[in-house]
């Protein structure tokens, strides 16, 4: 980047935007504790507005005023030009965690819980991640493909451009396998969104099987069979989860599970203190785990050990929100610098796909400020699931993928609440326009 580029076609202009907001310009990888209100934002001049240039293998070639780039640029010829007048710019969003490849719907548990039954009861009674177990077996690949396509599209008309993908609605090798080529051939065939894939055969315990038989079938079976098909290059994983509950899998499984994993060069990145106070996020502290999510019953040691290394915390506010859970202690995780991410959790138990309204929940629920939820949802989202050297802010050399916004200033697509589909006007991908409302 930066090397001479006079005259070189460029793949896209944007010009006349009022605002930028880059997130960050020093090519920062996350962002903690007081670092997180302070945003970089570039404002237009009277007379002068913003640029960003894009080049032909989809990275950022430069940001600034028009007039300083229309001089720089002008014997460079654009595939195309985005008129972004009156409009904020955002860097596209990173949903730190999805579950998106299921088929069956859930709306009766939906109505059990508002009736009173908790998440485990139905859980336990044989309901949740087992019923969409049982309709996830059933279906064919393609039949997961094009709902799991779909669901993606609807994230990118959201602002979404990278999204952590789960298995997990299989647990044994045969179903678990299918998700994970289903989601391979969607990060391979979808411009539209990068795809970061984690295994999560680990997602709950066969009816027939006790926690040490499961245990033992995914490092024994599902595990060897994993690596045997990315070794034919049938598909990849980035990352390893584990459920990582009281009842479910508890501490000593879901060690040996990620250690696992860890050794085959996935990325730990699971599941703990949810419900039940386990402990998981200490253990998770204790093998260097990347990433944990949920969190509402971390402990203060815990926050202390994530702080000491980085370890990322993927707060779901949807998930708090549905289940009426104590919402995890985020104020006292930034306090203590412990880099915060969001993710939408959508799944079958908690149906919603779009980041905008996640951020607004998290402000309400989880106290966090505009500019935190922002931060978290891109530059924090994206390092959780190792890409923010590419990924997750406006700055020159990363990925052209940004969020234009019809807005006064960019706060309102947070502030309003479900309008992202009124307020975005289009969502570009790696320069290609992957969503254009008009």
């Amino acid at each position: 980047m930066n090397h001479n580029t006079r005259g070189e076609p460029m793949r896209l202009l944007i010009h006349s935007a009022k605002q930028i907001v880059q997130v960050t310009s020093g090519k920062e990888k996350l962002l903690k504790g007081t670092q997180m209100k302070n945003i970089k934002i570039l404002n237009a001049k009277p007379g002068d507005g913003l640029s960003i240039v894009i080049n032909r293998s989809g990275d950022i070639e430069a940001v600034g005023f028009d007039t300083e780039i229309s001089a720089k640029f002008r014997t460079n010829v654009f595939e195309r030009r985005v008129d972004a007048s009156d409009q904020c710019i955002l860097p596209g969003f990173v949903d730190a965690h999805t579950h998106p490849i299921w088929a069956g719907d859930r709306v009766h548990e939906f109505r059990m819980k508002l009736a009173g039954a908790s998440y485990m009861d139905i859980h336990n009674a044989g309901g949740g991640i087992h019923y969409t177990v049982e309709h996830t077996k059933r279906a064919s690949e393609e039949t997961l493909f094009r709902s799991l396509r779909d669901r993606l599209l609807r994230m990118t008309r959201t602002g979404t451009t990278v999204a952590e993908c789960k298995s997990g609605y299989g647990l044994n090798v045969d179903t678990e396998l299918k998700m994970l080529r289903v989601l391979e051939r969607a990060k391979r065939d979808l411009t539209f969104v990068d795809i970061s894939i984690t295994f999560c055969g680990a997602h709950a315990i066969p009816k027939e099987m006790t926690e040490e038989a499961a245990t033992k079938a995914i490092i024994n079976d599902q595990l060897p069979a994993i690596a045997r098909a990315i070794r034919l290059g049938e598909i990849s994983v980035d990352n390893i989860d584990v459920f990582c509950e009281k009842g479910v899998f508890e501490l000593e499984s879901t060690k040996r599970i990620l250690e696992e994993g860890k050794a085959m060069g996935f990325r730990a990145n699971f599941h703990a203190d949810e419900i039940y106070p386990l402990g998981g996020a200490e253990m998770g502290a204790s093998i260097g785990a990347e990433v944990m999510s949920h969190l509402e019953k971390i402990s203060d040691k815990a926050i202390h050990e994530m702080a000491k290394y980085e370890g990322i915390a993927v707060v779901l506010p949807t998930t708090a929100y549905i289940l009426k859970l104590e919402s995890p202690p985020v104020r006292k995780m930034i306090d203590a610098n412990v880099p915060i991410a969001l993710g939408s959790d959508f799944n079958p138990n908690a149906f919603c796909l779009a980041m905008p309204m996640v951020m607004h929940m998290a402000c309400i629920l989880f106290k966090m400020s505009l500019e935190e939820a922002l931060v978290a949802s891109t530059i924090n989202a994206a390092a959780s699931l190792g890409m923010s050297e590419t990924h997750g802010s406006i700055e020159v050399g990363k990925k052209g993928d940004l969020v234009l916004v019809d807005v006064p200033t960019w706060e309102h697509l947070v502030y309003q609440f479900g309008e992202h589909d009124h307020l975005i006007q289009m969502v570009i991908k790696d320069g290609l326009v992957a969503y254009d409302k008009s």
